[in-house]
């Protein structure tokens, strides 16, 4: 690694950990392979694992020690040439505008996501995001997947990109080891219209999470899910989708799924936030072992 002391914050060299917004950090070298921040070293660990490649860090430097194993896995891999800009935790949150609580952050570079048939083969259980604006939640859901074994996540356009820097830093870093994609790139009419027939196409009973009158429980689905293949109501490959905050699934895509699925719901609440609800639809939905 190169180490080298910021003498001020304002050095150009660390412009994209501050300066830069979330889609201009995407487009900094081109569409397809741009930029994301991804802070503290749990996170960073869990990408460099992953294979993504880190273009630079950004220390503070009480962390410098503690983070000598990162440093020679990643002159191993990537070579001694990447540069760590070391800071003050002052200077840090100079540059961030908040208190780093684990004071490190790394500049990576983006790879090309893979097709949806690429994320889905071999996938029994998969989890659709529509829409999905709040960073945390989108963090939270891809974190909930990893822990309950979800197989892949899809993102439709309109959603969060899932690289934010809050939303990788809420997943603990497990947005890098769940498997996901954008179904239908950048084309906001592709879904639910063109995307909910492919997943169909691919095999998947398509289940909407909504609190409509015909919505089955979530003690059915997990039922139909393990009666014997042998019953016309078993679902082999199942994909949950989840919508946005507020506002929940657009009725384009409720007409389409072919369930709706709602979790009972005690005291007069109506609804979880989409964090929790997916959390419990994916324990919910776990297929029972022999």
């Amino acid at each position: 690694m190169q180490f080298i002391t910021l003498d001020s914050v304002d050095d150009e060299r660390v412009a994209a950990y501050v300066n830069l917004t979330e889609m201009q950090l995407r487009n900094r070298l081109e569409p397809e392979r741009g930029l994301f921040i991804a802070e503290s070293p749990k996170v960073i660990e869990r990408a460099l694992v992953a294979g993504r490649e880190p273009i630079s860090l950004l220390v503070e430097e009480a962390w410098i020690e503690g983070m000598a194993d990162m440093f020679q896995a990643i002159d191993a891999q990537w070579g001694n040439g990447i540069p760590v800009y070391v800071a003050t935790a002052e200077q840090l949150k100079r540059l961030t505008g908040y208190r780093l609580h684990r004071g490190a952050l790394a500049a990576m570079r983006r790879w090309t996501l893979p097709s949806v048939e690429e994320v889905c083969s071999g996938a029994h259980r998969i989890a659709v995001m529509e829409n999905i604006v709040d960073h945390t939640n989108v963090g939270a859901l891809m974190r909930s997947a990893a822990a309950l074994d979800v197989d892949a996540v899809l993102v439709t356009p309109s959603c969060s990109d899932p690289l934010y820097r809050r939303a990788a830093r809420v997943s603990m870093g497990t947005v890098f080891q769940v498997p996901w994609t954008r179904i239908g790139g950048e084309d906001k009419h592709y879904w639910p219209f063109q995307g909910i027939q492919d997943l169909k196409e691919l095999g998947f009973t398509t289940v909407a999470m909504a609190l409509e009158d015909d919505s089955i429980s979530m003690d059915e689905l997990s039922r139909r899910l393990n009666v014997p293949e042998s019953d016309p109501q078993h679902i082999d490959k199942l994909a949950l989708i989840f919508g946005t905050e507020g506002d929940g699934l657009s009725a384009h895509t409720i007409a389409r799924a072919d369930l709706t699925v709602k979790i009972a719901m005690g005291h007069g609440v109506d609804s979880l936030n989409v964090a929790a609800s997916s959390a419990v639809a994916f324990y919910a939905t776990r297929v029972h072992e022999e």
